[in-house]
This record gives C-alpha cells, sequence and structure tokens, in this order.
C-alpha cells in the first residue's frame, strides 16, 4: 500500500500530518503526482462501489497476472477487516482499462526507443513486434 498512500488517505489537498511515517520518511519513494493520478481514479471507482480505496487497491493488485499474494500493513482490526474484503470485488473491463492506463509508466530512455517507430508509422510493426 506504499505506506498507505495507495489507502486514499494521503491526497494533493492533504499530504498527512507531520507524524505519519510517510511524511516523516519517505519509503517506500513515490511519485507523487503519478501516485495521485492513480489514487484519483481508484477514489471514483471506490465511490462509485461504495468500498474503500484501500480495497479497490489490494483488489487490483490481485486482479494482476502474475499477483499470487499481496502483502497488507493493517495497524487496526478495522484496517484489517476492511482490507479482506477486496478479495469480493470483481472489477469491470472498464475499470482495469481505467486502472492500467492511468498507472502505466512512461518508459525512460532508451527503452522509448522500442515504442516510438510504431507511434510515428501507424500501422507499422515496432521493433519489439519484428
Amino acid at each position: 500500500m506504499a505506506g498507505g498512500f495507495l489507502s486514499g488517505k494521503f491526497t494533493r489537498d492533504n499530504e498527512g500530518s507531520a507524524n505519519d511515517r510517510r511524511v516523516k520518511f519517505d519509503f517506500p519513494p513515490v511519485n507523487k503526482e503519478k501516485g495521485y493520478d492513480i489514487v484519483d481514479v481508484m477514489q471514483e471507482i471506490a465511490t462509485a462501489r461504495e468500498v474503500s480505496v484501500a480495497q479497490v487497491a489490494l483488489a487490483w493488485l490481485l486482479h494482476k497476472p502474475g499477483v499470487t499474494s499481496v502483502i497488507i500493513g493493517a495497524k487496526k482490526m478495522s484496517q484489517l477487516q476492511d482490507n479482506l474484503k477486496s478479495v469480493e470485488i470483481e472489477f469491470t473491463e472498464d475499470e482495469m482499462t481505467q486502472l492500467d492506463e492511468v498507472s502505466q509508466l512512461t518508459p525512460e530512455y532508451p527503452n522509448w526507443l522500442n515504442a516510438s517507430p510504431s507511434d510515428r508509422m501507424p500501422g507499422q510493426k515496432g521493433w519489439t513486434d519484428m
């Protein structure tokens, strides 16, 4: 949950109190603007489904291919109970697309070279497709 970041506890308007561990010790490091964009989408889905942002975050991870488990770090029994409800969530294809698109990492050099030729030449195969 990235030290509570993906729980929805921290927002652009509320980066936490001075006593929050995430404020005092930024670990794991998070690209906050990208993270806030992701949390915004998770919040929309959570509100529509009447569940917590934490449940959406955990359920999303559980729906990713190759993910066999997630590590939760609940401090309170209520957080644990909330986290466990995440296994009941089944996303629509549209919800998964929204989450996957907002969380897509921007390729860094030189990896962005692999995608750019096919972007410039629609219909052509990219280097990674040959």
